[in-house]
């Protein structure tokens, strides 16, 4: 078999991640944007899938509907993998060039920046789009209660519920980016990250990214729709008075965000930095 086509061993692929890292650290900032752009386009799109996948899966088994719109979901991370897309969940994992010494502070922080605000606006981009598109008022109002009813649980947790949830979150789509380094091919990078995303969404956990489309979606429904949405769909548009702006962002993106960057940057990128770079370091590492 060509040394090409063998997976990596775990210790190469702590190194593959941190090159990786560093790479995004100190790349070209405006690549670093537009690629961030497309990463919260995808994410947006895996989100589209998954509410698809639930429009009448309330006859379905919980278990059985959870474990589809997961499966589902995880086209979104798949497209960032082979494109070359900038998340900011992974991108927390800089933190390892940074425990290396390889990048500043700074370049640290100006990439999760950047990579956050080009993914803030890929994913609204694609709420104005199906917003516009009317893809919400689907299977007569069906699509658009899927994404309020949603959206509605994530506003509903308590600052250190959401925290929790961001860290579980993010420890999964970690765990997805770093086994996707030691993929050869597209089947391998495939196989890589479909699991551990499904298994993030269907638990119900909480990604930063994610939440930028689904529930700025949720508040644009919520606040524009008609009463022809709201007869098809037999809902009551007072019951989802708490979808709001404040609480989205003070309620939900804050504290996941911040349990992603711990979840993730920490017990993920930190943890495998100190087993296989400080604690076993590669005998080709460089010595100062």
């Amino acid at each position: 078999m060509s040394e090409k086509n063998v997976i990596l061993t775990p210790a190469e692929m702590a190194r593959a991640a941190e090159d990786a890292a560093f790479g995004k650290a100190t790349s070209n900032q405006a690549k670093s944007f537009l690629l961030a752009l497309t990463a919260g386009g995808y994410i947006a799109l895996g989100f589209v899938f998954y509410v698809t996948s639930q429009v009448g899966a309330g006859d379905m088994p919980y278990g059985v509907s959870k474990v589809l719109g997961g499966l589902v979901f995880s086209t979104g991370l798949t497209l960032v993998v082979l494109t070359g897309a900038e998340l900011f969940t992974s991108s927390t994992l800089t933190l390892t060039a940074r425990a290396s010494g390889r990048i500043t502070t700074w370049q640290l922080l100006r990439n999760w920046i950047i990579v956050y605000i080009g993914n803030l606006i890929g994913a609204l981009t694609i709420v104005g789009l199906i917003y516009g598109a009317k893809t919400w008022e689907q299977a007569s109002g069906g699509w658009g209660a899927v994404v309020l009813d949603v959206s509605l649980k994530k506003v509903g947790h308590d600052f250190g519920t959401a925290f929790a949830l961001g860290i579980l979150c993010n420890l999964m789509v970690c765990l997805a980016i770093w086994a996707a380094y030691g993929g050869r091919t597209t089947v391998d990078k495939v196989a890589a990250v479909t699991l551990p995303i499904a298994l993030f969404v269907a638990s119900g956990f909480e990604h930063s990214v994610a939440n930028m489309f689904m529930i700025p979606l949720g508040i644009l429904i919520v606040t524009f729709a008609g009463d022809s949405f709201w007869s098809a769909s037999g809902l009551d548009p007072a019951a989802y008075g708490d979808l709001t702006w404040s609480n989205f962002l003070t309620g939900n993106l804050l504290p996941v965000t911040l349990g992603n960057i711990v979840g993730g940057g920490v017990m993920i990128g930190v943890l495998y930095w100190t087993i296989f770079h400080f604690l076993d370091k590669p005998s080709d590492t460089a010595t100062d």
